[in-house]
């Protein structure tokens, strides 16, 4: 629902019913979206995995370093979402699409480089991995082909981002259902071969991903050209220091953030490899199953950032934490809803993806674990949806880098290997973090001092009327 197209404080003010309707009317597309864009990996996965364990392995070493990448672009989307968000809420319209062309310049820079690093360090990275030699081999084919083009990732990841600041989360939606049907299609034919297109293998996966990549940017900024707030400007283009500070400012954090997760990931990749090619496949699957819960989660987390944001950014303090306190209980319960499907059915998932018995028992291990903690995720979820919101991604940065490093990835040294329980004591280590995590967030939440209100700017330095629209005085007034 795009909430500038109507009276956005009208709109936002409601009885509690009022605002489940809301937060489910935002959540819901964003559910949606997120699950479409999870099926490119469980597709890739599903169909990878009939071809040998070694394939699954490299895909899933390759998605753990793309997940630094990914860091990178989601925190540029997270600093646009809530500026956006933020500046709609105050009324500022030009200033939320100044923002959002500034972070569109950023994403590009940032895709660019991580293509070419790509391009010269694919081995070396995946080496850190520990990989065996086969494994090593068919990752850098996939890595390369996949991580080269990255400024399509970060485009859309960027793209989206807008448009859900905005209050639209139906464009992002669309978009996603349309790549991810021609990505499975197109994965299908071009994995097992079809017609007059040659048996490709892990190849095929990579570059229908990267084909539904490119497809995927063309359209979001179809959606962003048809928006009434974000449709390009020309003199935006230029960059503006003041404007890439305060992304900065905002996405540093949050990158941050998900970099210290995606380091310490890899670290206890790592330790998984270390207990055979048969174990790290099984984790990637119990993954990628366990992903679909996930998907509700950062649903519900969109909607209460771009509810908190544009009510923080309105001044509306005591509407930004009832949305807040809404948006988390439902997704709290929806997730737990999931996490018992996860702990009944998880063997049955596992046997979709491998014939192997062990495997599957192992799968079905990690899930059953992973169904108890899923309340627990959709808290941790939510609630930093609303901290960045607040403009505070520094303390949920603060707070990952202990869970990580103090929590999960020691305790899954000690129990995975230490203690010589596998795949199961890595999961434990995994819901462990998590509901450490979600208990502080709460707290600090609870208490209040959850925000960070940003500092006034000087608006005339900002404003780039067009004497043919507007004046310098509706310039200033809009920012």
């Amino acid at each position: 629902m795009d909430l500038n197209s109507e009276n956005p404080q009208a709109l936002l003010k409601e009885t509690l019913s009022g605002k489940v309707k809301v937060i489910l009317l935002l959540a819901i597309p964003a559910v949606i979206e997120n699950f479409f864009q999870t099926f490119i990996g469980f597709v890739d996965v599903y169909f990878v995995s009939k071809i040998g364990l070694a394939e699954v392995s490299a895909i899933g070493a390759t998605n753990a370093l793309l997940a630094i990448y990914f860091a990178v672009f989601m925190a540029i989307g997270v600093a646009s979402n809530v500026r956006v968000a933020n500046a709609l809420g105050a009324k500022k319209v030009e200033r939320a699409r100044h923002i959002a062309q500034q972070a569109l310049i950023l994403s590009i820079l940032f895709g660019i480089f991580t293509g070419a690093v790509t391009l010269f360090f694919a081995r070396p990275l995946l080496m850190l991995m520990g990989l065996e030699e086969q494994v090593l081999d068919i990752g850098e084919t996939y890595f390369k082909i996949v991580a080269i083009p990255s400024v399509f990732m970060s485009l859309m990841f960027v793209l989206s981002a807008n448009l859900r600041g905005a209050g639209d989360t139906r464009s992002p939606m669309k978009a996603s259902i349309i790549i991810n049907i021609i990505h499975a299609a197109l994965g299908y034919v071009l994995i097992f071969g079809i017609w007059i297109f040659p048996e490709m293998g892990v190849s095929g996966a990579a570059w229908a991903t990267v084909a539904s990549r490119i497809l995927g940017t063309l359209i979001l900024i179809y959606y962003n050209q048809r928006s009434g707030v974000l449709v390009f400007r020309k003199d935006f283009w230029t960059v503006d220091w003041q404007h890439q500070k305060e992304l900065a400012s905002l996405g540093s954090p949050a990158a941050g953030e998900r970099f210290i997760m995606r380091a310490g990931q890899i670290v206890y990749f790592g330790f998984i490899v270390s207990l055979g090619t048969s174990v790290f496949a099984a984790h990637q699957i119990a993954g990628n199953v366990e992903v679909i819960s996930y998907m509700v989660g950062y649903g519900f987390a969109t909607a209460v950032t771009v509810l908190a944001g544009q009510q923080i950014g309105a001044g509306n303090i005591d509407e930004a934490v009832s949305y807040t306190k809404i948006g988390t209980w439902m997704a709290a319960g929806l997730m737990g809803v999931m996490g018992t499907l996860l702990f009944i059915l998880g063997e049955w998932a596992g046997s979709l993806f491998s014939d192997d018995p062990t495997v599957i028992s192992k799968i079905g291990d990690a899930l059953k674990v992973s169904g108890v903690f899923q309340p627990f995720l959709a808290v941790l979820l939510t609630l930093t949806g609303a901290y960045q919101a607040a403009n505070n991604t520094k303390f949920p940065m603060y707070l990952t880098a202990a869970g990580m490093w103090a929590i999960r990835t020691a305790l899954v040294y000690f129990l995975g290997i230490y203690l010589g329980w596998g795949l199961l004591g890595v999961w434990i280590a995994i819901g462990v973090d998590i509901i450490f995590r979600a208990g502080v967030l709460t707290i600090k939440f609870i208490r209040g001092n959850w925000m960070r209100l940003e500092e006034k700017v000087d608006v005339e330095s900002q404003c780039h009327p067009q004497s043919n629209k507007e004046t310098m005085s509706d310039c200033v007034n809009n920012y």
